[in-house]
């Protein structure tokens, strides 16, 4: 599963986990990614991958059944 947020485009980012010894290895973050039934402006329902950042913005209307 793709994990890109279909709204804004927010994807996982790459970066340095740090020990105490300052010994470094890659490590990922990764956005919270739900899958929301979204009610699109002509009034139809699609499954959309969004992130919860999104969610919280409003930047979507839900689709409630």
């Amino acid at each position: 599963m793709s994990k890109i947020c279909e709204i804004c485009g927010k994807r996982p980012q790459a970066g340095n986990k740090v020990s105490h010894s300052g010994k470094k290895s890659t490590r990922w973050w990764y956005p919270n990614i739900q899958k929301v039934r979204i009610k699109l402006p002509n009034g139809k329902v699609k499954k959309f991958k969004i992130c919860t950042g999104c969610l919280k913005a409003g930047k979507i209307q839900k689709a409630v059944s």
